[in-house]
């Protein structure tokens, strides 16, 4: 992922509870603020979701995209979850992880993204997108797994 960005925040939970809520994909529209649907289309040998379509309203940018996963955690709910674009209607990548570690009683959990969009967009703009993009998905996890 190269010109990426980035950004944490601690959960007050187990790991494993975060991880429950970043694999719950179908319940993505019930707490984040621009996926409206979210669809598992296949899962691997243990039940993990191996590529998802999603139907994003955020704003000016809406689009109809499917992601694919790989999933590297351990039983604790340590690790990371990385996703690729695979297709989409005016994005061209998508290319982020989820990170989950200890930290003092809580989760500390590092969001990393890298989107590219058809239309020509200057990177200050585009790594701000991402930014927002990241902020608010982190505050809406750490929302509803405390929640």
């Amino acid at each position: 992922m190269a010109d990426r960005t980035e950004s944490s925040i601690l959960v007050g939970a187990h790991p494993g509870e975060v991880l429950d809520v970043i694999a719950d994909f179908e319940a993505y529209p019930e707490w984040t603020g621009a996926v409206r649907e979210a669809t598992v289309l296949e899962v691997d040998d243990l039940g993990w979701a191996r590529a998802v379509r999603f139907t994003l309203d955020a704003g000016a940018l809406r689009d109809t995209y499917t992601l694919e996963y790989e999933w590297n955690f351990d039983e604790q709910g340590l690790g990371s979850v990385t996703w690729g674009l695979v297709e989409a209607g005016i994005l061209t990548a998508m290319d982020g992880c989820y990170r989950l570690r200890r930290a003092d009683g809580s989760t500390e959990v590092t969001y990393t993204l890298a989107v590219e969009v058809k239309m020509p967009m200057l990177g200050m703009l585009r790594r701000k997108a991402e930014k927002v993009i990241i902020d608010t998905a982190l505050t809406e996890l750490k929302k509803r797994v405390e929640g």
